[in-house]
């Protein structure tokens, strides 16, 4: 028998967990040699016991740690609550089917989100075992469409901290600040300034309420423990005069910070998560546009971070695009060979461009071809060269000729194959633009990416429609089947969760040093071939979110893949690497109930 010593797991979901009994050589396989990297699948299978730092009413009050109704007799004596909780134990099956019972008793969709919410304050385990076992009905719930509502009322609703707040008024602290989180192994931390919350714009301090839906989709799609992730908010205050004016608003109430002194804030707080979690992924999330490519730019060269706007929006729907070009009978390899209308050429707009271009570079187009495929038009009409009021990645994809045209115009002239819409503007699509494209384009495909479902450039229902029902569709927020002449229409989710928590779990467990493009483009190619011919047939181009854990295995797999193949890969060995998706699959966090036990003081 071998016995674990306290500091191989010490940090097992807080600080001071670790294992009482000796186990088996058979199981020491469940634990890493690293003190901060603990085997949750492992864990499941043994069932060995955590020991923690506390006793009685305060580990009810720790949702870490906390399983309610679930604790069994013998821990109810030795942790020090009998008679704090009613006598009759409940299985975590019958705790989580009251649960859900409860929340489809909800007649909307934010009272489910409040009720689910709750339970993520009270017992973290069981809430993410509901999301696991009910990903389809729950994702929106928890995120899109649902967050956008959820972050307007996040002040109103606010109970109990989650996360960290950084602002304009912790300059020169932030280095001490991150030794106030609990947690010493944090492997992925989402972090927004509040500045352009979905379609909603600027919601400052509320807009805390993305990072923590984000990191519910890592732990419960992404297989991340719940104690190895931080959502971040980073205030510099609000531009948007209701919160201004608000007398209870909860953030600072002044202007936006802007300029060199907003990038300075930035900095302190990226080299202090660098200082105190030299490996932990940074991703950027619904920052504003004219800030969002600069920090990518300063950072993604000299820390582990993303910009899922940016480069996850652009691995989502580059996945789209070639399962697209499956689904109307094309090669993958003829991506260059598209005429891509976006309309927006904001962060996540050029964003998407960016990674389909370079998609066809690699693919072996050169850069003139590459560049010629894309059309992309803002509030102004077509970006052309001639306009003075672009930056440098907008100009990048300026034309020569266009000046001013809508994206009618653009259709009849140019003829596109694809649109896509990231503009957040609601029913930018008309009839006219898509009857127009389908005219010329046997199966065009049509994805409105913008969220939520009141932002989306037209419904499911309305391309269908108006196409026909020739178009290959997809779209940011979840629709319901169309049903048109006799014939049943499922429109897929072109949805960034089906790439960032894979990503995320990939770049971690190898110990990445930065996310390179090319594992962007890997991320894409395993979600794309992911999708079945039969699925394509129906007109599918992405899984069913319930695939969502098999799908992040496989873009964590090709992440590690390229990570390994050009040698940024710091924490992968040769036998992980020779078995990867078994490996892969053991470090997949699994929320289950394990036994507890008081650690000595």
């Amino acid at each position: 028998m071998l016995s674990l010593r306290n500091s191989s797991v010490r940090t097992l979901l807080g600080n001071g967990a670790k294992l009482t009994r000796p186990i088996s050589s058979s199981t020491v396989r469940a634990f890493s040699a690293d003190e901060h990297d603990f085997d949750f699948h492992s864990l499941r299978k043994f069932k060995a016991p955590l020991q923690v730092p506390k006793r009685g009413v305060d580990i009810l009050h720790d949702p870490l740690f906390n399983k309610g109704t679930a604790f069994k007799s013998g821990e109810r004596d030795r942790l020090r609550f009998r008679g704090l909780l009613p006598p009759r134990r409940l299985t975590m099956d019958m705790q989580a089917k009251r649960m859900l019972q409860a929340i489809r008793d909800n007649d909307t969709e934010i009272g489910k989100n409040k009720c689910i919410e709750d339970l993520h304050d009270r017992n973290e385990t069981l809430y993410h075992r509901l999301l696991v076992d009910n990903i389809e009905e729950l994702a929106p719930v928890i995120y899109t469409p649902t967050v956008g509502q959820a972050c307007k009322e996040f002040g109103t609703r606010f109970r109990k901290p989650r996360g960290m707040y950084f602002s304009a008024q912790d300059k020169t602290n932030m280095a001490a600040m991150v030794y106030n989180w609990p947690q010493r192994d944090v492997h992925v931390i989402v972090v927004t300034d509040g500045s352009r919350i979905l379609g909603l714009g600027d919601l400052g301090a509320n807009g805390m309420g993305i990072p923590i839906g984000k990191l519910s989709l890592y732990c419960a799609a992404g297989g991340i423990a719940p104690h190895r992730v931080l959502p971040v908010t980073i205030d510099v205050g609000t531009d948007n005069e209701e919160l201004l004016k608000d007398e209870f608003y909860l953030g600072l109430q002044h202007k936006r910070i802007k300029g060199q002194e907003y990038f300075e804030i930035v900095d302190e707080f990226m080299q202090a998560v660098k200082h105190r979690w030299p490996q932990a992924l940074v991703q950027f999330e619904d920052f504003r546009s004219d800030v969002a490519q600069p920090l990518l730019n300063n950072y993604r060269d000299t820390h582990l971070c993303f910009n899922d706007d940016i480069q996850g929006t652009g691995a989502t729907t580059l996945a789209g695009c070639l399962g697209s070009l499956r689904a109307t009978g094309q090669a993958v390899t003829e991506l260059g060979n598209q005429r891509i209308l976006i309309a927006g050429a904001g962060s996540a707009g050029i964003g998407v461009a960016t990674v389909l271009y370079q998609a066809m570079l690699a693919q072996g187009f050169d850069e003139t071809a590459a560049k010629n495929a894309f059309f992309i038009a803002d509030e102004h009409g077509l970006l052309t060269k001639d306009r003075t009021d672009l930056n440098a990645e907008q100009a990048f994809f300026a034309r020569d000729e266009g000046k001013g045209l809508g994206l009618e115009e653009i259709a009849k002239t140019y003829k596109p194959t694809i649109l896509l819409g990231l503009t957040a503007c609601g029913g930018l699509f008309k009839e006219n633009l898509i009857r127009t494209m389908s005219e010329n384009c046997e199966k065009p495909i049509i994805f409105p990416l913008s969220n939520p479902t009141t932002s989306a450039e037209c419904t499911a229902k309305q391309a269908y429609e108006w196409s026909n029902g020739t178009c290959v569709f997809a779209s940011g927020s979840p629709f319901d089947p169309v049903e048109r002449d006799g014939k049943t229409y499922y429109p897929t989710q072109c949805n960034n969760m089906f790439i960032f928590p894979g990503l995320g779990l990939g770049a971690s467990l190898c110990g990445a040093k930065s996310v390179t493009d090319k594992m962007l483009y890997e991320s894409a190619v395993a979600l794309a071939n992911f999708v079945t011919k039969e699925e394509l047939a129906q007109g599918k181009v992405f899984p069913r979110v319930s695939e969502i854990r098999a799908v992040s295995k496989d873009v964590a797999c090709s992440v590690i893949r390229e990570a390994w193949g050009t040698g940024i890969a710091r924490r992968v060995t040769e036998k992980e690497m020779a078995n990867l998706e078994e490996w892969v699959q053991s470090k997949m966090y699994d929320p289950v109930y394990v036994p507890i036990v008081e650690k000595p003081f």
